[in-house]
């Protein structure tokens, strides 16, 4: 199984769970007489194998991003390379907005308001981190399409 399926797979799991919780909540207590629409055994059962599967897959998943290794570096580098550069960007881009915006002046008396750094040079600095991250992320999609599955057995 390639890296890119057992991501799906995961996502996949991790909605199935979380509708299990709802049915579940849903079925957790009836009217005096009334049985429940969906027995809460079946579903704990149903939900036990969910996480058993998604425990697994998780683990495979994580082994497979420590071991797997393209230019230099694992794939759990590259996603915190990754993760870092985003919030890197969302910090400058918020620096960046507040220091573009200048209250207009309708006279010459009010008081002008002028921003701290250079807005453009940061805009450039921050373009440069958009394509490292544009870069990274197409770099782990195609790891995540070639890479297999690091599954433990031999």
């Amino acid at each position: 199984m390639k890296l890119a399926a057992a991501l799906m797979r995961r996502a996949d799991l991790q909605t199935q769970i979380n509708e299990l919780q709802m049915r579940l909540n849903n079925n957790a207590r009836v009217q005096e007489g009334e049985k429940p629409a969906e027995a809460p055994a079946d579903l704990l059962a149903a939900l036990d194998a969910a996480i058993t599967e998604q425990e697994t897959l998780i683990a495979q998943i994580n082994l497979t991003n420590a071991q797997t290794v393209s230019e230099g570096k694992t794939i759990t580098e590259m996603i915190a390379h990754r993760d870092a550069l985003l919030q890197k960007s969302r910090i400058m881009r918020g620096f960046l907005d507040e220091a573009s915006n200048l209250a207009p002046r309708y006279s010459k008396t009010e008081i002008r308001i002028e921003s701290t750094v250079n807005v453009r040079k940061l805009q450039k600095d921050l373009d440069a981190v958009a394509k490292e991250i544009r870069l990274t992320e197409e770099r782990l999609q195609e790891l995540n399409w070639t890479a297999e599955l690091i599954t433990g057995e031999s």
